[in-house]
């Protein structure tokens, strides 16, 4: 993986440590509320350091993890809530579809034994034509690299009206490999996924927090040069953190 040599500031690295991936949480303005607070921590530690002349050291991104990708025996568990798609949907096997992000098509497979919790639901949203004119609203070019989509909100806090857990087929080393279908969630929530999911364009190491790490329930086996041409126009924010420069909406979608 080409990202193992690639070194990270103590700064870069703590905004990988940090990143949570929106979810379609009912109170979005507290979750948002939260994330202010953190990036305000972090500012002021930053502050401090400079004004200490701490010099910013570097650690090699394929550093060894120690977090668990199960929930800690110190997290609460939260309870689904609505509706969730009862799992046996995904009928314990490999599904096949594909997917229009604007006008360049993508094929995926869907892993309905590993994570047959997270499959039932987005072969349901699917069938459903839930995803259909909903946008890829978030793109991180920084550290991490992915693409998020999947909320009809188009600003992270959206959902289907269901939550779901718990976490299925995260990965140990905490690598999440190019290609890569993985739900999003609240940070430290596991059972907080629903509608929202990530296309992981190139290696991203992100670490598991204190709920695990985040479910992989699936891969695009066709297409991912079309992924990879909406990262490369870049984001609307300095930071590599923002909503695609080319506005991104999903259409045609269909999987069997």
């Amino acid at each position: 993986m080409a990202n193992k040599k690639s070194p990270l500031s103590k700064a870069a690295q703590q905004r990988v440590k940090t990143y949570e991936v929106r979810s379609n949480q009912q109170d979005s303005k507290a979750g948002l509320k939260k994330r202010d607070n953190r990036v305000a921590v972090i500012a002021s530690l930053v502050a401090l350091a400079i004004a200490l002349g701490s010099q910013l050291g570097y650690s090699a991104l394929h550093q060894t993890a120690t977090a668990s990708a199960t929930p800690s025996a110190s997290t609460p568990v939260v309870a689904n809530t609505g509706k969730v798609p009862d799992k046996s949907l995904a009928q314990a096997r490999s599904w096949q579809g594909s997917l229009k992000l604007n006008s360049g098509s993508v094929s995926f497979s869907l892993d309905g034994k590993k994570a047959p919790q997270a499959v039932a639901s987005f072969v349901s949203l699917i069938k459903s034509g839930f995803y259909n004119g909903v946008s890829c609203h978030r793109l991180t070019t920084t550290g991490i690299y992915v693409l998020q989509c999947g909320d009809p909100k188009g600003d992270g806090s959206g959902g289907p009206g269901y939550n779901f857990g718990p976490i299925e087929n995260a990965p140990s080393s905490n690598v999440y490999q190019s290609g890569v279908l993985a739900m999003a969630r609240v940070g430290g929530n596991g059972s907080s996924m629903g509608s929202q999911f990530f296309i992981v364009f190139k290696d991203s190491l992100i670490p598991a927090d204190a709920a695990g790490g985040y479910t992989v329930f699936g891969k695009i086996t066709v297409g991912m040069e079309v992924v990879q041409a909406i990262a490369a126009a870049g984001t609307d924010s300095p930071n590599g953190d923002g909503k695609p420069k080319t506005p991104v909406t999903m259409s045609a979608l269909n999987v069997k």
